[in-house]
């Protein structure tokens, strides 16, 4: 990950910064998921101990904890102050009509309405 802003349009300022810590929180969940899981799938000592019902459980908690960790990143990003904004919808709960709730008057293309 750059460290800089971004040169792509359409991106919203510098990123993050996370790096690879999902990453490696993902795979010690799921190392710890797939020693559990051989471990007490074997059941006892005197059986075989069942690595691939360990390595099928540590495949499957790194997938789903790395999917968890990055929708939550995206969803902890800001939204653009533009997007709090408009004349279409009334974006405050709670107002009278025609009262005065911050975005009257407000237009992307800075023309006033009335």
């Amino acid at each position: 990950m750059v460290d800089g802003p971004s040169s792509s349009p359409g991106t919203q300022g510098q990123p993050a910064g996370y790096g690879n810590v999902p990453v490696i929180f993902a795979a010690v969940l799921a190392a710890v998921a797939g020693v559990a899981v051989a471990v007490f799938s074997t059941g006892g000592t005197e059986r075989e101990f069942r690595w691939e019902l360990g390595l099928a459980a540590a495949c499957a908690t790194f997938i789903v904890s790395l999917l968890i960790f990055l929708l939550l990143i995206l969803t902890s990003r800001p939204n653009p102050e533009e997007l709090g904004r408009g004349t279409g919808v009334r974006r405050s709960f709670g107002s009278l009509p025609d009262a005065a709730d911050g975005d009257d008057g407000y237009r992307p293309d800075g023309t006033n309405p009335r």
